[in-house]
Parts: C-alpha cells; structure tokens; sequence
C-alpha cells in the first residue's frame, strides 16, 4: 500500500514536472500519454474520438464547440459572457498549446464546466490530437 501510494507520488511529481516545460502540443501529447499509460489500458490517443468528445454535451448543455465552433480554426464565443474566443486549433492560433500554466488552467474550467468533472488525460489527449487535424 504504501509502495503504491509512493510510486504514484513520484509518477505525479514527474508529470507535473514536465507538464510545467511543455512548449508544444506534441510536448503535452507525450505528457498526457505517459500520464494515461501509467493510468493503464493506453493504446495511443484518437482524433475521432477527440473529435466526438469535442462536440459531444455529455450530458449537460455545453459542449467544447458550443464556445469554440465546430470548426475550431474560426473565433468563438463564450456561451455565457459572450467573450471572443481566439481560435483553439493551433493552425490557426500559433499561441495555443505553448503555457503548460494555461493549458492546464483552462482545461481545468472547461472540463468542469462541460463535464462537471477534470478531463482525463486520455481525453485532452484525444481533444488535442483533434485540433491538430485542422489546417487553417
């Protein structure tokens, strides 16, 4: 039990650690997956099932696209506030997927906010593996 408790300790502390020097959304992909192999049962991420995570409700009234479009090379808007949203693929938004402080910030929100629960890392590992289909 306590073997355990250490390992995933340590394995955390490893995957905050590199979370916090991504620069790239490849830099996050690799984080993701080593967070999700250690999860157990990874056999890689998936753009069509970031795909449908992305435009799914799961259950409540929004989904990723209903801010970001279902199209997400084009500018969104915060369902609520009605805020501009830059786009979120980063084809078109070079920005995007560089600051491990954002990416986690705002997955931590949206997820909530969709989901009412923190993604998995194989599921921002799958939304991201999406948004990296699109070309501008």
């Amino acid at each position: 039990m306590f073997t355990k408790t250490l390992s995933t300790l340590v394995l955390s502390t490893l995957l905050l650690s590199s979370a916090a020097s991504a620069e790239t959304p490849q830099d996050f992909l690799a984080t993701y997956a080593a967070s999700a192999k250690a999860q157990g049962n990874f056999s890689g991420f998936n753009a069509e099932r970031g795909k449908l995570f992305f435009n799914q409700t799961h259950g409540n009234d929004w989904s990723c696209a209903s801010c970001h479009t279902a199209n997400p090379t084009q500018t969104g808007k915060h369902a609520k506030t009605g805020k501009a949203l830059d786009p979120l693929a980063p084809s078109a938004n070079a920005a995007r997927f560089t600051s491990p402080k954002k990416v986690e910030k705002w997955f931590k929100r949206n997820c909530n906010d969709v989901l009412d629960r923190e993604c998995s890392a194989l599921e921002k590992g799958d939304v991201i593996t999406y948004l990296l289909t699109f070309n501008k």
